[in-house]
């Protein structure tokens, strides 16, 4: 069985190509909100330890360029 920290480093890198994608959307489309929460997807995994923290920050910075538009 893994460890809990394989697993945190794995969603570190689930999240962190989402980070990507989204500050390469907000790029071309020209909007902020993409890019800030491309920026957060990348590094948050680094300061939240806990599984159910790191659900909810994830599913709600991949919901925010949706939901806030700048």
């Amino acid at each position: 069985m893994a460890s809990p920290a394989v697993h945190q480093l794995l969603f570190g890198i689930f999240t962190g190509a989402f980070g990507l994608a989204y500050i390469a959307y907000g790029r071309r489309q020209v909007k902020f909100m993409p890019m800030i929460a491309g920026v957060l997807l990348c590094a948050y995994s680094y300061f939240v330890t806990s599984w159910v923290w790191l659900g909810v920050f994830g599913a709600l910075l991949l919901a925010a360029p949706f939901v806030i538009d700048f």
